[in-house]
């Protein structure tokens, strides 16, 4: 009977314990929450700099990562048909893909006949473009890498005014209130830190990916380039 009650109670009491503990990291949360912002005022243009940090990292990467896909059978469909005379084949064909390397054989395309170089011009020309369009808004990321950092610092600063100014009007040192207030406000500095690391990490990481890209769409174009150049072209 004994061992049957054991046996009842100690799911019981596991549960339980279970529950208090869900409660309890619960409370941390909240407690962690309400104290970032017990920062001040200050967190309130880190918290917006910390969300366009993620909207621009979130949108160029999705951009830049559309603008990535590689059709192999491009370059060669285009190759095939610019040696047979087809333009009108290898246009429809840089239309359809969408892509940057297709707008840019597009215009190398209509601009045969003339010299290799206005070709060549017009292409990288068209090139820059698309180069600008996936490079818009990465200087965000790096402009918020440099401020978010200075911004918290700032905060601290202005916190320990705060914290001395009270000591001041006090007339007298408390340590327990200066350590305590001083812990708080340090919470400016670690969170602009933290913002401005998330935010050059993410500008460093889509500019590799974007330097990638280009290297494969200059490769792909100067190919174009010889091919035209080539004698019986």
């Amino acid at each position: 009977m004994l061992l049957l009650q054991q046996d009842t109670i100690y799911p019981l009491d596991t549960l339980a314990g279970a529950a208090q503990q869900t409660v309890e990291l619960a409370n941390e949360k909240i407690s962690l929450i309400g104290l970032l912002f017990k920062a001040g005022w200050i967190m309130i243009p880190l918290s917006l700099l910390l969300f366009a940090t993620l909207v621009v990292f979130i949108e160029r990467y999705i951009t830049i990562k559309k603008a990535s896909k590689y059709d192999p059978s491009l370059m060669s469909h285009v190759k095939q048909s610019v040696l047979s005379g087809r333009l009108d084949s290898a246009l429809s064909v840089c239309r359809a893909s969408n892509s940057a390397l297709g707008r840019m054989l597009e215009k190398g395309l209509v601009r045969i006949g003339r010299p290799i170089k206005d070709i060549e011009g017009a292409i990288e020309n068209v090139g820059k473009l698309e180069v600008g369009r996936l490079e818009k808004n990465l200087n965000i990321l790096s402009i918020i890498a440099g401020v978010a950092p200075m911004l918290g610092f700032v905060g601290t600063i202005f916190g320990v005014i705060i914290i001395f100014r009270d000591v001041e009007a006090a007339g007298g040192i408390d340590i327990a209130s200066v350590s305590g207030g001083l812990y708080v406000k340090m919470i400016a500095s670690a969170a602009g830190l933290t913002i401005g690391i998330l935010a050059f990490a993410g500008y460093h990481w889509l500019n590799t990916m974007l330097e990638r890209l280009i290297l494969r769409i200059e490769t792909d174009a100067i190919e174009f380039v010889d091919l035209l150049d080539e004698p019986g072209s």
